[in-house]
């Protein structure tokens, strides 16, 4: 019978506002290959409702398409209802947020992540202010 352990680890990082696309890749990378297990999955979870978490092909291209996507998805210069709530101007944020997702999980063997060749793990800070953010990561393996 296997054992699965599971140990949680935490990746604290400042963010610039809103835009802000940060490849978080080696710092997960440096997470698994210190940790006791050897093989499993790793969830990366942002929380807060204005951040998010995927991956992408970390490019100058892609930098500049993401959020133009984004801006074509969900505008910065429509009505949000949240902001009858709070006023804070970030209703986009959270609605981006929400279909990004907050968290990812990728598989690991060996201490090495299971990533495609031109893959990386990204955080994505949409809020619209500076942000000290921390990502939870859940690695669960043997």
């Amino acid at each position: 019978m296997i054992k699965l352990k599971v140990e949680t680890k935490r990746i604290r990082f400042k963010t610039n506002g809103e835009g802000d696309i940060i490849n978080v890749t080696e710092k997960v990378r440096e997470v698994i290959e210190n940790v006791n297990l050897k093989s499993g999955i790793v969830t990366v979870f942002v929380p807060g409702s204005t951040g998010a978490v995927t991956t992408i092909e970390y490019e100058p291209g892609l930098l500049k398409d993401f959020p133009a996507m984004l801006e074509r998805i969900a505008p910065k210069n429509i009505y949000y209802r949240h902001e009858e709530m709070w006023h804070d101007g970030n209703g986009h944020s959270h609605v981006r947020a929400a279909l990004i997702g907050p968290s990812l999980t990728v598989p690991f063997e060996n201490k090495k992540l299971l990533l495609g060749t031109w893959q990386q793990i990204v955080f994505l800070e949409l809020d619209v202010r500076k942000r000290d953010r921390e990502l939870i990561l859940q690695i669960i393996g043997e």
